[in-house]
This record gives C-alpha cells, structure tokens and sequence, in this order.
C-alpha cells in the first residue's frame, strides 16, 4: 500500500468515515463532476465555490457584482470574496467535498485557519490532472443547466433533447466564459495561482493524483480506489 492510500485509509478510519476533502484540477478537468459523483454515493455535502459565487450573481447580490466582473473576464475573484462565502456555508457542517475551492496559497492558508476553528481539518486534497488541449475541448461544448447545475456536452454526454436538462427540464446554455480565448486564460491563471496548492499539500501528505483523461467512470473508478471505498 502506497504511503498516500495509507494516509487517506487512515483518516477515514479514524474519523468513523467522516469525510472531509477537497478537489483540486484547471478549469474543465472534471472536478467539479467528481465531487458530485461522490456526494451522491456518499450523502456528503458538495461546496462549490463556483455556484456560491454565481447564485451572488444571479441575485445580483453587492458581492455578486463584484464577482461578476472578475468572472466575466476569465479571472480569480479575490480570496476577500471567496473565503467569506465559503466559510460561512462549512461552519454548520461535520464533512464536506470541496468543490474548486481553494485555488491560492492564501486561501488555502485561510481555510486551514477556518477548519481548525471548527476542528475539522481536511482529510484528503484529490488533484485531477488535464492538459490545457483537452482542457479547451471539453469547455468549448460545455453545456450547464440554468436551475439544476448538472453539466453536459455536446460532444460527449448531450441531452435527451437539445437544450433541455434530462434531470429538471431546465433550460441548458453555454457559459460566457466558455470560448477558446478565455478558457486559455483560465488555464494559465490556474498554473500561475493554483497549481502550487499541489506541492503545499503534497508537503503535507494529503495529496491524491488521478489521472483526468480518463473517461468519468474511469476517473471516479480511481478516486473511490484511492479512497478505499469498497
């Protein structure tokens, strides 16, 4: 058994299967369908940072304009914003997936500050690794409900019916932020912002790599190995 698995079994021994991870990967590496997977199979809540800051924007909420127009442009928005929402939706809960979230040194820093209030620490960080190519293919035929959030693609999972979510019947469209141009800008602000989160909680033995080339049922197949749900 590697060092990693070992890391991660034992957490969730100790703990009496409590779960508390988070899942890190560039725009379009699928993490955000993972969380999802497991939160279902696992009845754990999923956070996505990404859907407390749009319904701010859907609301149009003072936080949500602020946030629209650091979205609008393919940018971060400042760690101000982010780690204020996303405190505030964790406190009242015992175990979590983390969804996008962090995605800087300092957020990951003020999260550890937030859990260790809570006394509970992060079990786990999954990394989902993509190359910016399948990156901007996967994004460009993105389609997202407008009342559900559940993701489809036009190439590799569409709808029953175009436009129309199989789940709720919501109406599907296709994110400003989804073209080439943007979605290329994401990626590298991702490297220059993110991706160092990869050797700070490798340092701390929480990281789990998976390979996010694969097929979702592939991909979800070596998560739930990783860890060992069987």
């Amino acid at each position: 058994m590697s060092a990693e698995n070992l890391f991660i079994l034992t957490c969730i021994l100790c703990t009496g299967d409590v779960m508390r991870l988070a899942f890190l990967g560039p725009p379009g590496s699928g993490k955000g369908t993972q969380a999802q997977i497991l939160a279902k199979n696992m009845g754990i809540p999923q956070i996505s940072s990404g859907d407390l800051l749009r319904e701010a924007v859907q609301e149009d909420t003072p936080i949500g304009r602020k946030a629209k127009q650091y979205m609008d442009k393919g940018e971060l928005v400042p760690d101000t914003i982010v780690v204020d929402l996303v405190s505030e939706r964790i406190k009242n809960e015992s175990q979590f997936l983390l969804d996008g979230f962090p995605r800087s040194l300092s957020q990951a820093e003020r999260l550890d500050e937030v859990l260790s209030q809570l006394k509970a620490p992060l079990q786990g960080v999954i990394n989902i690794g993509v190359p910016l190519e399948d990156v901007v293919e996967r994004l460009c035929g993105r389609l997202t409900c407008s009342q559900c959030n559940a993701i489809y693609h036009t190439k590799y999972s569409p709808p029953e019916k175009e436009g129309v979510c199989d789940l709720c019947g919501g109406h599907l469209f296709q994110r400003s932020d989804d073209t080439e141009a943007v979605i290329t800008e994401r990626f590298q602000t991702y490297r220059e912002q993110t991706e160092p989160l990869i050797s700070y909680y490798g340092e701390k033995e929480m990281l789990i790599n998976v390979d996010g080339t694969q097929s979702i049922e592939e991909i979800a197949a070596a998560i739930e190995k990783k860890l060992h749900r069987i």
